[in-house]
């Protein structure tokens, strides 16, 4: 019949023995045949839609992956899930669907490398919630995995400079303060997206795709290449080679993951000036992966390590102009010289991460001076861009990305608004103050539900001009894209009896980011006076994929899981 196989592989469930002749009778209709029933079995998870630039081209990028599977004489099955596009759904209802796809994604691979016995997986991503839920998939099913991500888009041009759509997003609050015409936006608009790949800056996708290589879920490498060039589909082929090798080796995620390989996650995250983003799916990663990771090792990490990369939003350069001096490797070995990174965390290859660096030659030099990359000893900050508040407002933490030259310090009245839209009319409509503290609040994980990203609101503020003169916090999420004083993930969320949930209109807020505080002018017998006040609101939804995961999140300070074996009270 064929030839006999590891038989520790789960696959043999489905292809071995007489009585899996229906099985494999079923395989055959697809084209499978006697080779692939003695190989392992490689699920290529595909989130491939029309949806987003970000995924629309990723069934090219499978492809590359599938033809990796066979070179390395594996059993590849394509097989599909969901995504949602961030930026399309930004500012909308529909964006509370962005987190909750994050755990959909991830539920949806681990059911479907469960169901079929698979025996290693690659996980390809594009849009934002692709990248973590592809990494939770790996984890909980803890198969042979290499993660793909589907690269990049290409900046746009207009008026001879170089556009992205975090530009179209400020234009909108610059058209509403008069700054800019609504022809220009328009024209801008048909130019700043001008093919696939997920968004160019340093905003979620990216910072997560440059996360995974520090993880060591990623080849080094993998996370630059733009999305329709050739190194990208060569990076495909190599992921399913890899895969295969992955699973002949029984090297498993969590073989990978360490405490010190999530302390090298944070410390690309903070020297690359990442997403705030990042700091919740690195908890829900961790969660997962039952690495012991606190919100404040976000804050040890940032203050010992510089920020060396200036990329959008905090400067003006993209991923694929970090591709051109060599990626995420040459900061890596940058940080590694400088002894803040962990160089003996392992890596999907097998080798470590200093070894790596090694094989791939990598230096940390540049052939030419560049302006968005700078030595450790010369950085941009001489601490990472992450920074975690609490105070009387955030007792269990908030986020807060660092882009500007000044850390701010910033005290003015709270203005209340209880979802993104009022605040957001607000805005629009030209009432906003210098000095005031807009605060959005029953956005969080279960209050929203899915913790929307805030980008619209936090584009027009800025747009405005005033990005360093208002500040904003809400329990909700920023995009990457987001710059300026925007304190989001503040714990605990309002829709649990967190105290943003007591604020009114008027009260003092300070956001302090030398003191990592965030905080309001209330005694602590007056925030109690007020909670007995308080009353639990009823859920925004009664039914529905809505209702089912914004019951089961947990904090955001835990990175708002779903999984029932990790979330914490």
């Amino acid at each position: 019949m064929h030839n006999q196989k590891d038989p520790d592989l789960p696959s043999n469930d489905v292809t071995e023995g007489v009585e899996r002749a229906p099985h494999r009778a079923m395989f055959r209709a697809m084209g499978y045949d006697d080779a692939d029933f003695s190989s392992p079995m490689v699920g290529v998870a595909n989130p491939a839609a029309d949806v987003t630039p970000c995924n629309v081209h990723l069934d090219d990028v499978a492809e590359g992956a599938i033809e990796g599977v066979e070179s390395g004489d594996g059993m590849p099955i394509e097989f599909g899930t969901i995504t949602i596009s961030d930026a399309i759904s930004m500012g909308t209802e529909g964006m509370r669907a962005s987190l909750i796809s994050r755990e959909v994604i991830a539920d949806s691979v681990e059911l479907v490398a469960f169901g079929e016995r698979m025996d290693g997986l690659v996980t390809v991503a594009g849009c934002d919630k692709n990248l973590p839920g592809m990494m939770i998939a790996a984890i909980r099913t803890d198969l042979p995995t290499v993660f793909l991500y589907g690269g990049s888009i290409m900046p746009g041009e207009h008026e001879g400079r170089e556009v992205t759509v975090q530009n179209v997003f400020e234009g909108v609050g610059s058209v509403a303060s008069g700054d800019m015409s609504e022809d220009e936006l328009d024209e801008m608009e048909r130019h700043a997206c001008p093919g696939a790949g997920s968004c160019g800056g340093m905003f979620t996708a990216n910072t997560m795709a440059s996360i995974s290589e520090a993880l060591g879920l990623a080849p080094l490498g993998s996370a630059s290449p733009p999305a329709e060039s050739e190194e990208r589909y060569e990076t495909a082929a190599r992921a399913g080679e890899l895969a295969v090798e992955c699973v002949q080796e029984r090297r498993r995620p969590s073989d990978v993951l360490s405490r010190e390989s999530f302390e090298n996650a944070i410390a690309v995250q903070v020297a690359l000036g990442g997403s705030t983003n990042a700091v919740l799916h690195l908890l829900a990663l961790a969660a997962e992966a039952g690495v012991d990771l606190d919100i404040e090792d976000f804050n040890t990490i940032s203050d010992r390590t510089p920020k060396i990369a200036k990329l959008q939003p905090g400067g003006t350069r993209v991923m694929n102009d970090l591709h051109e001096v060599g990626g995420v490797p040459v900061v890596l070995r940058r940080l590694l010289n400088a002894g803040l990174v962990h160089g003996d965390a392992l890596t999907v290859t097998g080798r470590t991460l200093a070894e790596e660096l090694d094989h791939l030659g990598v230096d940390g030099s540049v052939e030419e001076d560049v302006d968005f990359l700078r030595p450790v000893d010369d950085p941009f900050h001489e601490t990472g861009a992450i920074t975690v508040l609490t105070g009387n407002l955030a007792p269990d933490g908030a986020v807060l990305k660092v882009t500007g030259e000044d850390e701010t310090e910033h005290t003015g009245p709270a203005r209340i608004f209880e979802s993104e839209e009022d605040a957001m009319a607000y805005v629009q409509e030209g009432h906003i103050e210098s000095g005031d503290v807009i605060v959005i609040r029953n956005e969080g994980p279960r209050g929203g539900p899915g913790m929307r990203e805030m980008l619209g609101v936090t584009a027009a503020v800025v747009g405005q001009g005033h990005e360093d003169d208002v500040a904003l916090l809400t329990d909700g999420r920023f995009s990457g894209a987001t710059r300026g004083p925007m304190v989001g993930h503040v714990a605990p969320e309002a829709a649990s009896g967190g105290p943003i949930a007591l604020l009114e209109d008027g009260d003092e807020v300070t956001v302090d980011v030398p003191s990592r505080e965030l905080s309001v002018a209330l005694s602590d017998a007056e925030l109690a006076e007020r909670r007995e006040q308080w009353s639990e609101p009823d859920p925004r939804y009664d039914a529905g994929v809505l209702r089912k995961y914004g019951d089961q999140f947990g904090s955001a300070a835990e990175g708002a899981v779903t999984n029932p074996a990790v979330k914490r009270d």
